[in-house]
């Protein structure tokens, strides 16, 4: 594999890591905050708790939690690499 497509491989999951371990510190603190979490549907429900996070935070400290950027920029930031990995590789593989 070339350098190139190993690098946005290597960004894209260390991008995608970023936002499961943000999702998952957004779940454990609206999970303190009362709010009942659905460990069966966490998949489903994650954007749900993510506007909890925004609203709960909002209201405690004035401004929204870095953690629901942290999720936003990772998950964003993965999406865009993984198309730019699959569009690089296909180039690649016509050239």
């Amino acid at each position: 594999m070339p350098i190139p497509l190993l690098l946005l491989a290597i960004l894209a999951l260390a991008s995608l890591a970023t936002g499961l371990v943000s999702a998952i510190v957004i779940t454990d603190y609206v999970s303190k905050r009362g709010i009942k979490i659905n460990y069966l549907l966490w998949r489903i429900k994650i954007f749900q708790y993510v506007q909890d996070y925004k609203r709960l935070s909002l209201q405690e400290k004035g401004k929204i939690g870095g953690w629901y950027y942290a999720l936003t920029a990772g998950m964003t930031l993965a999406l865009s690499l993984s198309l730019a990995f699959v569009v690089l590789k296909g180039i690649l593989r016509l050239g």
